[in-house]
């Protein structure tokens, strides 16, 4: 998709309505399908903000970034993810949480990111973490500078997201799961599912109606 398009959309969808969980559930693991709503909004859990963040490529067609997690002893580890972390204090509110850790993990100004959307919460039990994500854009064509939170960058085409030949799923083996299939999104030949796949699921049912 053109980005000029993808900007002119911009306004349909801050509109249009979510998606929520029976969308984030068509790319859900069967054991997350268990969990109650109840169980999905923990208060107890920990409050964290992901932002899904747009921007032209070179050649003026829109993209989504995606971060490969660095290696490290954690539930998370090597793990494909959006941009972002957990609220701090310093914070305003959790759209601040979702800009700061763009900008830290990723290098993109703080002053260049535009936010138009929230998005509907994605409990993650392994770590209690209740995810808020956000949809964002910038209007140039972005250098990536990461941190070491962050090994690689997975450049995503809107039109390949779109496309139903995305989807397919996948067999995984995690600290509480062996060899356990799961659906995913294969995007720029790298394999999303869990939550990331949850959220890209809500932000592509959005994407389709414009």
């Amino acid at each position: 998709m053109e980005f000029s398009l993808f900007e002119q959309a911009i306004t349909k969808l801050q509109k249009e309505k979510l998606g929520g969980i029976n969308a984030q559930f068509k790319l859900a693991p069967a054991s997350r399908k268990s969990y109650l709503k109840e169980m999905i909004i923990d208060e107890s859990a920990k409050k964290s903000a992901v932002l899904a963040l747009f921007y032209p490529n070179e050649d003026k067609k829109t993209e989504l970034v995606l971060t490969l997690r660095a290696n490290y002893k954690g539930t998370h580890s090597s793990q494909i993810s959006f941009p972002g972390g957990k609220f701090e204090n310093a914070d305003k509110n959790l759209k601040n949480t979702a800009i700061r850790e763009t900008n830290e993990e990723i290098g993109i100004n703080t002053s260049e990111i535009t936010i138009f959307k929230q998005l509907t919460n994605v409990y993650i039990p392994p770590s209690n973490f209740l995810v808020t994500p956000f949809m964002g854009v910038i209007t140039n064509s972005p250098t990536f500078k990461l941190n070491n939170e962050v090994a690689k960058i997975v450049k995503v085409n809107l039109t390949e997201l779109l496309s139903e030949s995305c989807i397919t799923t996948t067999k995984v083996t995690t600290s509480y799961a062996t060899k356990m299939e799961v659906p995913c999104f294969m995007l720029n030949k790298t394999i999303v599912w869990g939550a990331t796949a949850m959220m890209l699921s809500e932000i592509r049912e959005l994407l389709k109606n414009i």
